[in-house]
């Protein structure tokens, strides 16, 4: 029996390939691509049937959420009531392996009759969709990684390849940044990741654990019990860092002090601790306390004079989805 992973690498070979033939013919024609639709004023529409279909509709996705509006339209739908959002200033993203799919090309009249710029992605050089785009960019393959060279593999991947490209370089001229990038997506992890920042989920006002420094242990486990945040800030009359109290802190101060009410919360604090400013990102946070030789779970937080504003914990980081 034929090993699996043997015909897996197989497969994976033929499209790297595929791929490495594809980097040969990035060209002029690619340059006159990426300035059609940087000069396009509306949105891209793409089309494409079956495979090319799906093809179509990631790159015109991956468009939208890097700043380049986009649809997709299926092209049977199209000539059934969907042209009506087809406007002027639009441009259309056609994608084909045979360059001869007759609902693509039907579609392909229609952006003409709107006296729209075109955009044809297909697998054959001498195709009517080749010939009748203002601008075709090949996506031509030797064969298919199916093993029968058949099911769309290597065509498909290299299709989607190439709207990546186009998607990447668009990002790059038109100086869409990752404060943009997180404005489009504000759901989900990847949207939480971008968004969030340390001051719209840390503790602060009456739920902020805080002591002066020079407090009594006593007092400063009766706050550290109170407030629960696994730590108490020691702070200077002017609400300046002096150091952190944790529950480790306290386990350790246990065993080495054996009338631990007796003294001091400066004694057994962790002075200069890590801290984070108010405005950076949360998930800056969350980096900072997972990657150390030793985890931290609570992090002070500073406002923009120096002073403490808050606290956060790796908790509040990890309930709030990063």
């Amino acid at each position: 029996m034929v090993s699996c992973c043997g015909m897996a690498k197989e497969v994976i070979r033929k499209e790297i390939l595929a791929l490495e033939s594809l980097i040969e013919r990035i060209g002029p024609e690619f340059e006159r691509a990426v300035s059609l639709l940087l000069e396009t004023k509306g949105k891209v529409i793409a089309t494409g049937l079956g495979k090319s279909g799906i093809v179509a509709s990631k790159i015109s996705a991956t468009f939208s959420s890097t700043g380049t509006p986009s649809i997709f339209i299926h092209p049977v739908e199209a000539m059934h009531g969907d042209l009506g959002i087809v406007q002027r200033g639009d441009a259309g993203l056609l994608l084909s392996n045979s360059g001869e799919t007759t609902e693509v090309l039907q579609f392909l009249q229609i952006f003409k009759r709107f006296g729209l710029r075109t955009i044809g992605i297909a697998g054959k050089h001498g195709s009517s969709l080749a010939r009748d785009c203002d601008v075709f960019l090949d996506a031509g393959v030797d064969g298919e990684a199916c093993p029968l060279n058949l099911a769309p593999t290597s065509s498909t991947t290299v299709a989607m390849v190439l709207g990546d490209a186009l998607a990447g370089c668009l990002v790059s001229l038109k100086g869409f940044s990752r404060e943009d990038f997180s404005r489009l997506h504000p759901s989900g992890a990847l949207g939480r990741r971008l968004l969030l920042r340390v001051k719209d989920i840390m503790h602060c006002g009456e739920d902020l654990p805080l002591v002066l420094s020079g407090t009594s242990m006593r007092d400063a486990l009766i706050e550290l019990t109170g407030k629960g945040m696994g730590a108490v800030i020691v702070v200077s009359n002017e609400r300046r860092l002096v150091g952190i109290f944790t529950d480790g802190d306290l386990r350790r101060a246990v065993q080495r002090h054996e009338h631990l009410l007796s003294i001091e919360v400066d004694d057994v604090m962790t002075a200069n601790p890590v801290v984070i400013s108010q405005d950076r990102m949360a998930a800056e946070a969350l980096n900072l306390m997972e990657n150390r030789p030793s985890q931290i779970a609570v992090l002070p937080v500073m406002d923009s004079e120096g002073k403490i504003a808050g606290i956060i914990r790796i908790h509040d980081l990890i309930q709030a989805g990063l």
